[in-house]
């Protein structure tokens, strides 16, 4: 039998097939089921910190209602095509992405229409560009005399926040604060439940503090599959800690930290050393001490006179 098999394969009657390799097998099988994992892409990639404006972009779904890209590469640019895609988005979080900026929030605010919750700041950036964006959240009235906020008409408000009812700002400074407390009544700034839980019905998950808005899709998915990057997961995290960062970036910043820390004492010693050096020259220098003298001797007269 195998001499048989043997003759075939000589005279090429049978050939010899490789198995198929282990990613050809992963790449059909996710191929087949694209359509149902997108969003868990989606969250996988930015916990990979492999999230930017194409990753975001090709992975846009009309189906999405919540919109978690922070700490990401995404900018204006990228934002703004998600948002032509997914026409129903009630919760977006953009904090801590550093390449969004004013005119990416204009953009959010005035063509999500569905747009209840806004997670922003988070981090220096991030919430200089939140702060400056306090205006945007506004309602501007047109031409509305005498009228309470609970008696207007959507209609009756032009721009503005028209659907936002929460924001979620875990750094906010306290002008802002004041701000939106103020001159935005129907916004609600970091809502927090009650303790007995009367409230848990009112304020969405979304809104509530120290959530990750993406953390239900990817629930059952073992942490370890974006590892890689030193992503640990954590059910509080308002911000990165030193768990959730790669070796290269602890060291990273802790030479920023150096660096800084070190700066004003450097740019004492090199003022020192240049006021020793011009010493030293004109010390060793007849000219460089007679040019000295000579304005000494300048001054004196000056102020005499």
């Amino acid at each position: 039998m195998v001499s048989y098999f043997s003759e075939l394969e000589s005279n090429g009657l049978l050939k010899k097939t490789k198995p198929p390799s282990l990613v050809s097998l992963c790449l059909g099988l996710v191929g087949k089921h694209l359509e149902d994992i997108i969003e868990d892409l989606a969250a996988i990639a930015r916990r990979r910190r492999l999230l930017n404006d194409d990753v975001i972009i090709s992975l846009a779904d009309s189906s999405w209602e919540t919109l978690d890209i922070s700490v990401s590469d995404v900018s204006d640019l990228g934002l703004g095509k998600v948002m032509e895609a997914c026409k129903s988005l009630r919760a977006v979080d953009i904090s801590r992405c550093d390449k969004i900026t004013t005119a990416g929030y204009s953009e959010l605010v005035q063509n999500c229409h569905s747009l209840e919750t806004l997670r922003c700041g988070g981090s220096p950036r991030s919430d200089y560009t939140a702060r400056r964006c306090s205006g945007i959240f506004k309602p501007k009235l047109n031409d509305v005399d005498g009228e309470s906020w609970e008696e207007l008409d959507t209609t009756e408000i032009a721009n503005g926040a028209e659907s936002l009812v929460w924001i979620v700002w875990q750094n906010i400074d306290k002008d802002s604060l004041e701000i939106l407390c103020t001159e935005c009544p129907c916004i609600t700034v970091n809502p927090k439940p009650s303790p007995f839980g009367l409230r848990e019905a009112a304020v969405p998950r979304e809104a509530l503090p120290n959530i990750t808005l993406d953390d239900p899709v990817v629930k059952d998915i073992d942490p370890s599959t974006w590892a890689v990057c030193g992503f640990t997961r954590k059910a509080v995290s308002p911000s990165l800690s030193l768990a959730e960062m790669s070796v290269a970036e602890k060291f990273r910043l802790a030479f920023v930290e150096r660096d800084t820390r070190l700066a004003p004492k450097r740019a004492k010693n090199a003022r020192q050393h240049q006021r020793r050096a011009e010493k030293e020259w004109m010390m060793m220098n007849t000219r460089a001490k007679a040019l000295a003298l000579a304005s000494q001797v300048s001054k004196t007269l000056h102020s005499r006179n």
